[in-house]
């Protein structure tokens, strides 16, 4: 008769397999000993009864196989523990329960102890995430708090990854902070941060990057990839230099050769395109006083069509402003350029206004509630959505868009927006 040693409840056990087969081993046994090793895995005495309710007349006639009795005819099934223990022995199958459950089903793992482990670990992740430069800083901290409470540190450790929170938090510390966006390139970022310059290609680092990242600019976590490029873009990281553009009209500076190709394409009254790469290779310096921003190109159009040459200097985001945007514009507020503002009537336009009235000392033009309301007057408006945004150069903007529900593109106010280029280039 075949016998196999288990170590079992910390003695050298040996075990019957075909008589342990035989009692415990057929699919008919199979949830008494699934109860069995759920106790002896939680640490939880083996001493008790266990009961199946509605049990089959086959698993009814394996207990009373097992236990060497009737086990009655109820629709509950109970089975005392210290009976199956002793049926085990008394045919010499198995010494314990525990022996008899790891020779057919695998070694019983110690829930309690495996739980000490996770929960240390859990610690540790979050001890070097917490300290951090950035660990004082109220979108850093909500963060924490925010992978901590949804199971992302605790999933990233059961995978293997829990390095990655630590891996997250360098690449924080590396991303520009201040009001001016550095246009660092991601690969740059994610080499400076790693040592390698792919890390922050998609994957489970660049998402617990982004979700931080989306907290720290107050904009939704991102869903997709073009909203993680514009994310990116909001942060002041760049993934492509050639991609990231702005389009300018009569925008005169000093710096050579850029800032002579644009007081040219300015003497000819054209719109004119740069690059990122072009900005950080060539530095410029506008000469504007005042220069204008807008978020369309039909207005830039418009104005170049209408005005040529004596069009006042003019801007265009297109949209989400570029950090090749955002870097001319910081240039032109380093040689004294007042920024005046404007965008959609729109909660992301607001958000953009609210930016660079922080960042640039931006100054609003045609962005207040009267602008609005002259805009819903001449049935410019459309369904507006999107998370609310404060309008804190005018406090009642925020509070008719939220009244009125509607949102003004920039386009569909050309006429009052050309007319106060007009009365600039007076």
């Amino acid at each position: 008769m075949p016998h196999v040693s288990v170590t079992g409840a910390g003695d050298q056990a040996t075990v019957d397999s075909a008589g342990l087969q035989r009692l415990l081993g057929q699919p008919e046994a199979a949830w008494l000993v699934e109860r069995i090793r759920g106790r002896l895995e939680r640490g939880e005495p083996v001493d008790g009864t266990v009961t199946l309710v509605g049990a089959t007349p086959a698993q009814r006639r394996a207990a009373a196989r097992l236990l060497g009795h009737s086990v009655g005819r109820g629709t509950s099934l109970s089975v005392p523990l210290p009976e199956v223990t002793s049926a085990l022995r008394r045919a010499g199958a198995a010494p314990s329960l525990q022996s008899a459950v790891e020779a057919l089903t695998g070694p019983v793992r110690d829930l309690a102890a495996e739980r000490a482990v996770e929960i240390q670990r859990f610690d540790d992740v979050l001890a070097r995430a917490r300290s951090s430069p950035l660990a004082a800083l109220s979108w850093y901290h909500e963060w924490l708090e925010e992978i901590t409470r949804d199971g992302t540190v605790t999933r990233l450790i059961r995978q293997g990854y829990g390095g990655l929170v630590a891996r997250a938090a360098a690449v924080l510390e590396h991303v520009p902070g201040g009001p001016e966006p550095a246009g660092i390139m991601l690969s740059d970022l994610a080499s400076a941060a790693t040592g390698e310059a792919a890390a922050l290609t998609p994957g489970q680092l660049s998402t617990l990057v982004l979700r931080a990242l989306a907290l720290r600019e107050g904009v939704p976590a991102p869903a997709g990839r073009e909203a993680e490029r514009a994310l990116w873009t909001t942060a002041g990281i760049v993934t492509d230099d050639l991609v990231s553009q702005v389009l300018v009209l009569n925008v005169r500076a000093g710096g050579e050769p850029l800032g002579r190709w644009l007081t040219e394409a300015a003497a000819a009254g054209e719109p004119f395109r740069v690059t990122l790469r072009q900005l950080i290779a060539m530095p410029v310096l506008p000469w504007a006083l005042d220069l204008f921003v807008c978020s369309s190109p039909a207005v830039l159009r418009a104005a170049a069509d209408q005005f040529g040459p004596a069009s006042p200097p003019l801007v265009c985001t297109e949209g989400e402003p570029s950090v090749a945007c955002a870097r001319l514009l910081h240039a032109a507020v380093a040689s004294g350029t007042t920024i005046r503002w404007h965008g959609d009537f729109s909660w992301a336009g607001l958000r953009a206004a609210a930016t660079a009235i922080r960042r640039l000392r931006a100054e609003p033009w045609l962005m207040g509630a009267t602008d609005y309301q002259a805009g819903l007057a001449s049935g410019a408006g459309e369904p507006l959505t999107g998370q609310p945004e404060p309008s804190p150069w005018d406090d009642r903007l925020a509070d008719l868009m939220r009244t009125c529900g509607r949102a003004i593109p920039e386009d569909r106010m050309l006429r009052q927006l050309l007319a106060r280029l007009d009365a600039a280039s007076s």
